[in-house]
């Protein structure tokens, strides 16, 4: 456990809201980048991604927006229990925080027999990939194509979230964007499986280029520090030609579903088969969650150990 003693937490929870601010300017910053490569983009991959990186800024500033909101509340909150309290010192005791990691998500698919053994029909194919999310920490899986020639989606790569509370909450959430379309020229089929990391090293080169750029030209705008220090104007996303993704199935894993084993967990399922961007989900989520707690890593205490031997 780590125990904490009475004493004036505002000179840490400023710094705490300088760093949330300074995240959320360079997300901003990311989140224009990537709005200026999208309008840019004339390749589907690069469309592709920088359309995911739009979507993964944006669930990033909501959320670090709303922990700015709460932090600015848990002030006021002690500035007015100090006014009220007798100026008694108070022992709290709080359990650690930790690591959690998810790994070998597979999420399986349920095809009709003629699409997936005759092969007839169009083909159907979609790009999707997962946003998970831990409070303000969120990650964003690589992108998949999916069409019937798969029987499960598959994020092998492990994903770890530090400094988690035991009471977390994990979100899961699967994003599907219809590829056929105005973005269906020149694809390779050698490509259709997995978009390569190399193209997607040399989309986050750019990306970080661009936002650099914004960052020098954008003076006080969304992207800087207004001069009292107040939280950057948040700039409507550009309405942009290029590939929407739409929230397709999501689910919420807790420390109830800790096991060092593979486990399957219900999926909800947002969409009907109307839409053009819907998978034929099999309605469950296969993956790997584990944790390990702080004070396994940490040393909590240390020092001589004197013992006392009673003598009857």
């Amino acid at each position: 456990v780590i125990v904490t003693r009475g004493y004036d937490c505002s000179f840490f929870i400023s710094l705490q809201d300088c760093e949330v601010q300074r995240r959320i300017e360079r997300e901003v910053r990311i989140r224009e980048g990537a709005s200026k490569l999208l309008a840019a983009c004339s390749q589907r991959d690069q469309a592709l991604e920088a359309s995911k990186t739009l979507l993964t800024s944006n669930s990033r500033i909501l959320a670090l927006m709303t922990q700015l909101q709460r932090m600015k509340e848990a002030q006021a909150m002690q500035r007015a229990e100090r006014r009220s309290s007798d100026g008694g010192s108070v022992d709290e005791r709080l359990p650690c925080t930790g690591k959690i990691a998810i790994s070998d998500i597979r999420i399986p698919l349920m095809w009709k027999d003629s699409e997936y053994f005759k092969n007839k029909g169009e083909l159907h194919q979609c790009a999707v990939f997962c946003l998970l999310q831990v409070g303000t920490e969120i990650h964003d899986t690589d992108l998949v194509i999916v069409d019937r020639t798969l029987t499960d989606i598959c994020f092998v790569e492990p994903v770890i979230f530090t400094d988690v509370p035991p009471g977390f909450d994990l979100r899961v959430e699967l994003y599907s964007c219809c590829v056929e379309g105005e973005f269906s020229m020149g694809f390779s089929t050698r490509r259709l499986s997995r978009l390569g990391s190399a193209s997607s090293k040399k989309f986050m080169a750019s990306l970080e280029t661009a936002a650099s750029c914004s960052s020098h030209s954008s003076g006080t705008r969304s992207g800087e520090s207004s001069p009292r220090g107040e939280s950057p104007v948040l700039l409507p996303v550009l309405s942009v030609r290029g590939p929407k993704y739409h929230l397709l199935a999501q689910t919420s894993l807790t420390l109830c579903h800790i096991q060092n084993s593979f486990r399957t967990h219900d999926l909800t399922i947002s969409d009907t088969e109307e839409s053009s961007f819907w998978l034929p989900l099999y309605g469950n989520v296969c993956c790997r969650l584990v944790a390990q707690p702080l004070c396994m890593t940490q040393v909590v205490m240390c020092g001589k150990l004197r013992i006392r031997v009673c003598k009857s």
